[in-house]
This record gives C-alpha cells, sequence and structure tokens, in this order.
C-alpha cells in the first residue's frame, strides 16, 4: 500500500481479477483526490489574494484614517481639558456654597443670640416700666389722698359764718369738742427743701 498525498491507492497484484467496480472505485479516488488538489489551489489562490485585498485596504485606511484620528485625538484632548476645567469650576462652586452656608449658620445663631439678648432686655425693660408706673401710680394716689385730706380738714377747721351770738361770746376753753374737731395745719413742705 503506497500512500499518497490526499488519496490512497492500492496496488492489486496482477494475478487478481479485476472487476469493474473497483476499477470504478479506483477511478473516483482518484478523481476525488485530484479536484480536491484543485480546491485548495483555488482556495489558496484566494487567501491570498484576499489578503493582498485587506492589505492594500487596511493601507488606505491608515492613509485616509490617519487625519481623522489625529482629528479624534485633539477632540479627545479638548474633551479631556473641557472636563477638568468644569470639574475645577464645580469644585470651586461647592466650596463656595459650603462657605456660604457656614456663614449662614453662623450669621442664623448670632442673629438667635441678638434676638435673646433682646428679649432679655425688654423683659427688664418692661419690668422697670412696669415699676415706675406702679410707683407712680402710689405717688399720684398718695398725692391725691394728701390733698383729699387737706380739703377735708380745711372744710372742717373753717370757721362757720358767725351769727349775732357768737360774735359776743367767746370761745370757752370749757368746750372740749371744739378743740378736737380743730386739726392742726398740716404743714406742706417743698420737695427737695426739707423733706424728701
Amino acid at each position: 500500500m503506497v500512500i499518497f498525498p490526499l488519496f490512497v491507492v492500492t496496488l492489486q497484484s496482477p494475478a487478481a481479477a479485476r472487476d469493474n467496480l473497483a476499477v470504478a472505485a479506483d477511478v473516483s479516488m482518484v478523481v476525488v483526490g485530484v479536484s480536491i488538489l484543485i480546491l485548495a489551489a483555488v482556495l489558496i489562490f484566494l487567501l491570498l489574494k484576499v489578503n493582498r485585498t485587506l492589505d492594500s485596504v487596511r493601507t488606505g485606511v491608515n492613509q485616509s484614517l490617519g487625519p481623522v484620528s489625529d482629528r479624534a485625538k485633539s477632540i479627545s484632548d479638548n474633551v479631556e481639558f473641557i472636563t477638568q476645567a468644569l470639574r475645577t469650576d464645580v469644585e470651586r462652586l461647592n466650596a463656595s456654597v459650603r462657605g456660604l452656608t457656614d456663614r449662614l449658620h453662623l450669621a442664623s445663631e448670632r442673629m438667635e443670640e441678638r434676638i435673646e439678648e433682646f428679649n432679655a432686655l425688654m423683659e427688664v425693660v418692661q419690668g422697670e416700666a412696669e415699676d415706675i408706673f406702679i410707683d407712680t401710680a402710689a405717688t399720684v394716689r398718695g398725692v391725691k389722698e394728701g390733698a383729699l385730706s387737706i380739703v377735708r380738714s380745711e372744710t372742717k377747721a373753717a370757721p362757720a359764718p358767725p351769727t349775732e351770738n357768737e360774735d359776743q361770746t367767746p370761745e370757752s376753753p370749757e368746750s372740749p369738742d371744739t378743740a378736737e374737731e380743730i386739726p392742726a395745719k398740716p404743714s406742706i413742705v417743698p420737695v427737695g427743701e426739707g423733706g424728701a
């Protein structure tokens, strides 16, 4: 038996009778082997042609896409720069907002302290005003009562118009009622001269 590439040829002895079927099988094996060789050669030729075509396309694409890829690189650099600038601006804005928020909290706390101080001041002022009002009302009432008592004592001490009998009779020290009815005139001392 001899092995050839892609097909096997069996050698038979001349003594053996060959029948037609065996010859047809051998011929078909040879035809199949030759057709496989032809197909392999065509396939190799096509693959080489495709490879050359792909090389020419790759070269053409590299030549035509070279400027495009350069542009794409410059565009990506620009986008990266813009992104970095935006990131920086956003960080600054966040820092400003944080600072503003902190200042607002501080101002709010100070305002609350001042409001509390003002409320305390108003309570003191209200207490003082109430004390002054009560003292003034008490003083006015005292002055009023004093004036009324002076008026009452003067009306009691004022002599009645003399009648004819009373003009002739002097007052006798014997009547104790008159001495009790006439109180001594109160002395009015202006404030600041000798009194309180």
